[in-house]
């Protein structure tokens, strides 16, 4: 037997060398981890280290911190916002898939009863790593979709918490379950009063003391005394290690410190998360999926397209048909904490060997796919909207030069659009939203549907050669994608930005932007000087 040194480096060489090759045709790197861990099996006949406890217990630390890091944008006001997406469909997801597919599985695959409950509630949950991962580097985790689908993503890490009692619950014929649910709430209200009452004061002072420390060896190694500290008391207290390192960066978020915590964090998960599909990688039988390979594939298409129909109709309740349909699609796969629900159920003998292979060998097939499919959903709901790509053709601009482009065409855009015209500007207006478009048409104006934080948009629009950029939206996530995006593509843009509080200044400060109005300061500069001139009159 090698040495495990040399197992870790082969990994990284085979991660590395194959993350090359396929960011060159601009495939995810998730593959090419999964694609390592299967590699690395097959090539050292390492299949007695699939179901290593030690492995998974550190993959599951790139889930920790991927979590961590959405805590940390998550402040608890947010959170509040966002109680709908995270309880109102969170719920509805997760309730609707298991019962469908529970039906499904017992009656028409003639499973058994504790068998299809595990295989509904697995496949009810959607993967964390994959779709927040591409949601936070795409930075479409500020978008509509990306708001819906990361609501449902937390609902589902708080129901993996139940789903795993159960198992237990299952497994043991003689436990209460009023005990276990009894323990359960005693559990969440500790963890909730220890973090939020005696962490949250810890936590700052901690990480006030280490900045003030000026050594960023201290200010990184408290970062990592939080995260990994609040996800094993949540551990400790029966909870996933996930959950407590979320709560963590929900209070981090509360301090003045989340966006360079953020920064500190970034190297140990992005290096934690590729372990987690490496492992995911070394739990694919070839053998086994070669055998059965149009069973795993039909049962896969069925999940995905049932999970998609689902999730489409619940976020349709709410949200506009592309909204509901990215979303849902994001969303189809089948989630990684399924790896830890089958492991369990099969080491209490709940679930068939065999039919555990299976259900591995659709979730691991529905990760890999999953990157492919999120990275051309919008292209795909596009085209599958006809009537949403109305005015996408920016020909006319081929020529144009010295413009000033009009971002958002609500009420202050339409009174900027009417001004610079007063002044003789050639003005171009583009708004991601429908019906303003129309109401620029209708006005004639020379406006264009589209998302001015996509770079395709600002080459379209020749961001180059226009004379200004003016932002007017209020959705201060938004807003700072847009900016990103302009001065991404043209760095010295003359790019003129409209705030509406000191906070959203702050937020913005960090960006080279030409211009920042402050609304506020302004209607007050205004007011002074309209009174002294009626004075002075």
């Amino acid at each position: 037997m090698l040495d495990p040194i040399v197992y870790i480096v082969s990994a990284l060489a085979i991660s590395v060398v194959l993350n090359l090759l396929l960011k060159r045709i601009g495939v995810s790197q998730v593959i090419g981890y999964i694609a390592t861990g299967t590699i690395i099996v097959y090539a050292f006949d390492l299949r007695h280290m699939t179901d290593s406890h030690t492995l998974e217990q550190i993959a599951e630390f790139g889930i920790v911190f991927l979590m961590f890091t959405i805590g940390l944008e998550m402040s608890l006001e947010k959170l509040g916002t966002m109680k709908q997406n995270v309880f109102g469909n969170g719920s509805m997801q997760v309730g609707s898939t298991a019962v469908i597919v529970y039906l499904s599985a017992h009656y028409l695959f003639n499973i058994n009863v504790n068998s299809s409950l595990i295989i509904a509630l697995a496949f009810s949950l959607s993967s964390t790593a994959v779709v927040l991962t591409y949601l936070k580097s795409s930075k479409e985790i500020y978008l509509p979709y990306g708001q819906r689908s990361m609501g449902i993503l937390i609902f589902q890490d708080i129901a993996v918490i139940p789903i795993l009692l159960l198992i237990g619950f299952l497994s043991d014929s003689g436990s209460d379950i009023s005990e276990i649910l009894t323990n359960t709430v005693i559990s969440a209200i500790a963890i909730i009063a220890l973090l939020f009452i005696i962490g949250k004061p810890f936590m700052t002072w901690l990480l006030h003391f280490a900045a003030e420390s000026h050594e960023e060896e201290l200010f990184v190694g408290s970062v990592l005394v939080i995260a990994i500290g609040a996800s094993v008391l949540a551990h400790m207290l029966g909870f996933t290690y996930s959950l407590g390192a979320f709560l963590a960066g929900v209070i981090i978020a509360e301090t003045k410190y989340h966006a360079k915590v953020e920064a500190d964090i970034a190297s140990f998960k992005d290096l934690l998360l590729g372990t987690f599909f490496v492992t995911v990688g070394m739990k694919i039988d070839l053998a086994f999926f070669m055998d059965h390979i149009g069973t795993i594939l039909a049962l896969l298409a069925g999940v995905m397209v049932l999970k998609s129909l689902l999730i489409y109709m619940i976020i349709r309740l709410t949200s506009n048909k592309p909204v509901a349909l990215k979303t849902a699609l994001a969303l189809s796969q089948v989630g990684e904490f399924s790896f830890a629900i089958f492991a369990l159920a099969s080491a209490d003998n709940l679930l068939d060997p065999q039919l555990e292979q299976t259900l591995i060998l659709m979730a691991v097939l529905s990760i890999i796919l999953t990157p492919f499919i999120i990275a051309h959903v919008n292209t795909f709901v596009l085209r599958f909207f006809k009537q949403e790509s109305l005015h996408i053709d920016y020909s006319p601009l081929e020529q144009r030069k010295n413009h000033v482009i009009v971002c958002g065409y609500s009420i202050v855009g339409k009174v900027v659009a009417q001004k610079l015209h007063e002044q003789g500007a050639s003005v171009v207006v583009v708004d991601n939203n429908l019906k303003h478009v129309r109401e620029g048409l209708a006005d004639d104006e020379e406006i264009y549907l589209g998302d001015l934080s996509k770079s395709a948009i600002s080459r379209a629009l020749h961001i180059e050669d226009a004379a200004a950029v003016i932002v007017t939206l209020d959705n201060t996530e938004k807003k700072r994608l847009i900016c990103e995006a302009v001065l991404k593509y043209n760095p010295h843009a003359n790019l003129v930005v409209k705030v509406i509080s000191l906070e959203e200044k702050e937020m913005l400060s960090d960006l080279p932007i030409s211009v920042i109005v402050d609304g506020k300061r302004e209607v007050a500069r205004i007011l002074v000087e309209s009174t002294m001139r009626c004075n002075l009159s």
